[in-house]
């Protein structure tokens, strides 16, 4: 294991459960799991905290059972996943007129051009939660997805903004933060679902991420490499459950145990004489479930999600021609049976199970490779993004110091001037004035110099004439 890599965890705040994951990732670019703990959540709702003090309990709760599967660990930051129906996203255009036109297009050029985006436009009630580049223009050449490196006067570049109401991204932060933890940075969570089961031939063939969750579904389209769409379905597997509980009269935690064990998100797939038996309460008879029923109910709800998916789809021009990838499901809905066919059916589109297992290195327990666990693998790799970028900046920031440096220090000896006067990285006005007199008074130092020999010199030729 790469001991000077560092440990990130991933804090995943769902409807149903939550869940932390530490990890490091290895010499081979794997990520190692080091620590896992769940608890089971009962202060939020369709991805929105609304009970602060029950969804603390959880995240302690689930951050106990992270320390005891490994006492070794020390957790005080976290990469934090943020869902709900009031996350909304924008398309933005923004430009920057670079002043040092010869030097080459830095990180700096595009953090600065990033870091315009949050001053743009949006409701007061709201909050940008992510500036996301898609294709960067450089003066005139178009589509470019690399710029750091190249020329010229104006960059520019086409941005997803994704934004989330301020009150509930407050809620988010005070649960944390109470739960003695500091968050590092909210990440969306099809986004981060998107790292965890996306390989780079599923970025450029292009695809739809669904991400079946307990409050909301998630959208996420990619496509040639870019982040095309994002949207929050409003409907998950916990609105599943409620169907079931009302439709068939039996209660929530019945209803949930049924959707898992015996649910079909395709009717014509369940057996019509086969029964499911339901204990009666309190000394009634019990009662008999259809499961041909049981999955008219669930499909009913799943198409439902799927015509939102197809809606989206269409809303960006994304047919099925484009998506050559097609749709991942992941989540803990996408466990449903047959789940892959009735989506297929539905958006015309071929569909398969994304499993957070494309980034894991072996050894892990195996429950970590369900889909329900895409999340929060994915803000462990979201983690290493950042902190592989900031290193990369760093280590440019210290080649661009050094050879500057190495620069001036051959300059000033060059001039014989002491290198003290090279010490800063960028001189003011004054010390660049100082600099050139040092250097005027050297060269008319020089030339008196060899003016006053050639006098000695002459006094003493006529000296010698005389004698």
């Amino acid at each position: 294991m790469n001991q000077e890599a560092p440990i990130i965890v991933g804090l995943d705040i769902g409807t149903t459960k939550i869940a932390a994951i530490a990890g490091r990732k290895n010499e081979y670019g794997k990520l190692e799991i080091l620590g896992f703990g769940k608890a089971p959540s009962f202060g939020v709702q369709h991805g929105m905290v609304l009970n602060i003090d029950q969804t603390i309990k959880a995240i302690r709760q689930a951050l106990e059972n992270c320390y005891a599967s490994n006492p070794n660990l020390e957790i005080n930051e976290v990469y934090v996943g943020i869902a709900g129906h009031h996350i909304k996203s924008l398309q933005t255009r923004g430009d920057i007129v670079r002043s040092d036109t010869d030097a080459e297009i830095s990180q700096k050029d595009i953090d600065q051009l990033i870091n315009d985006q949050y001053k743009t436009v949006i409701p007061a009630s709201d909050q940008i939660i992510d500036v996301i580049p898609q294709q960067y223009i450089v003066d005139s050449l178009q589509n470019i997805t690399y710029p750091i490196g190249m020329s010229g006067v104006k960059v520019g570049a086409n941005f997803h903004i994704i934004t989330g109401d301020k009150n509930a991204i407050r809620n988010i932060n005070r649960s944390v933060e109470k739960s003695g933890l500091k968050i590092h940075d909210l990440v969306l969570q099809p986004l981060a679902s998107a790292a965890a089961v996306m390989c780079d031939m599923d970025f450029e063939a292009g695809v739809a991420i669904v991400d079946i969750g307990g409050g909301t579904t998630d959208l996420a389209v990619f496509y040639e490499g870019i982040l095309k769409h994002t949207a929050v379905i409003p409907y998950g597997g916990e609105n599943i459950t409620n169907d079931i509980k009302n439709g068939l009269g039996v209660l929530k935690t019945q209803a949930e145990q049924m959707k898992v064990q015996f649910g079909y998100a395709l009717a014509d797939e369940a057996k019509s004489n086969a029964y499911i038996t339901i204990p009666g309460l309190r000394g009634q008879s019990p009662k008999e479930i259809s499961v041909k029923n049981l999955a008219h109910i669930i499909q009913a709800r799943m198409s439902e999600i799927m015509d939102f998916v197809v809606y989206h789809l269409k809303q960006i021009g994304m047919d099925n021609k484009m998506l050559n990838g097609g749709i991942i499901l992941t989540g803990g809905g996408s466990q449903l049976k047959h789940l892959i066919q009735l989506t297929e059916y539905t958006t015309g589109v071929s569909a398969r199970i994304g499993y957070p297992n494309e980034h894991l290195a072996s050894g892990h327990i195996d429950e970590l490779t369900r889909p329900m666990y895409a999340t929060c693998v994915g803000l462990i790799l979201k983690g290493y993004n950042d902190y592989e970028n900031d290193r990369r900046a760093l280590e440019e920031n210290y080649v661009k110091i050094n050879t500057s440096y190495v620069a001036k220090e051959q300059a000033a000896k060059t001039v014989n001037l002491p290198e003290e006067s090279w010490e800063d990285d960028e001189p003011t006005v004054e010390q660049i004035q100082e600099r050139k007199a040092r250097e005027r008074n050297a060269s008319l130092k020089t030339f008196l110099d060899r003016m006053k020999t050639k006098i000695i010199d002459m006094f003493t030729e006529e000296e010698d004439a005389k004698l």
